[in-house]
């Protein structure tokens, strides 16, 4: 029979232990460790860098759905009549007209004017988090215009639709003159230095940001993403009739 000594049996698993918890990781397993995490990473960085853009554009879409339902109540009180579109193709200078949309609906959605925000030195730019910014807005960069067009002041990451309520008629549209309001559009991304956009090939065209969708706010109050190649950024307007840009019988035409 072995005289068993349990004072020493535990001395030695003591010891044994401590020999394991100092040797640590060999070179070998310590690579192995990092090449999976690596490989985790890999794996999991798209779907967190996906769900992040889808998270931007729903905020986008937010935004424009609270713009499309300020219109609506700009034409509830005003028998119909929708606000001015601001400058068309040239980028925005004019900031001090109260029927202009950056000016007019701001109100019902208890903000102030555009006009007076810029006089406030509050004018929005990419990066703020408000209803005025699209957060896949970038910051204006001088190469990617013509210097005519960088007014560093008038950042739109949203603009109206160019061809409605054109400053060239005596006045505004009336929305019961529109036709169907699910397909008249009434908002887009916009590229930055305008506040009203029209698919074209000039750089006023909408602003396919979204992973190369634009959204788009109708007058009905619904926002819809497009691919850009769909919606005509950058080629002119393909006519589609669920996506209505210009005004029956307007004698006002694309530029």
């Amino acid at each position: 029979m072995f005289d068993i000594n349990h004072t020493t049996i535990r001395t030695q698993i003591c010891e044994a232990r401590s020999r394991r918890a100092q040797r640590g990781f060999s070179l070998v397993e310590l690579l192995t460790v990092i090449a999976i995490v690596g490989i985790l990473i890999a794996l999991l960085l798209p779907a967190v860098q996906q769900s992040r853009a889808v998270a931007r554009r729903a905020q986008c879409q937010s935004n424009l759905r609270q713009w499309a339902i300020a219109v609506q109540t700009h034409a509830d009180i005003h028998d119909g009549v929708l606000p001015r579109r601001g400058q068309g193709t040239q980028p925005v200078k004019q900031l001090t007209r109260s029927a202009d949309w950056f000016n007019a609906l701001p109100q019902f959605m208890e903000d102030r004017a555009y006009s007076e925000l810029s006089q406030l030195g509050l004018a929005p730019k990419a990066g703020d988090s408000s209803v005025w910014v699209c957060p896949e807005a970038q910051e204006i960069k001088v190469d990617d215009y013509p210097s005519y067009a960088i007014e560093p002041k008038n950042f739109f990451s949203y603009a109206m639709n160019m061809a409605l309520s054109v400053w060239d008629q005596p006045r505004p549209d009336v929305l019961r003159k529109l036709g169907p309001t699910h397909t008249m559009v009434f908002m887009a991304d916009s590229p930055g230095p305008w506040c009203s956009v029209l698919p074209s090939k000039k750089p006023y065209s909408p602003a396919a940001r979204h992973q190369g969708t634009a959204n788009i706010a109708f007058l009905d109050g619904h926002v819809e993403a497009f691919y850009g190649d769909d919606l005509g950024c950058g080629t002119g307007d393909p006519k589609r009739p669920d996506i209505r840009w210009y005004v029956p019988e307007s004698p006002w035409k694309e530029p």
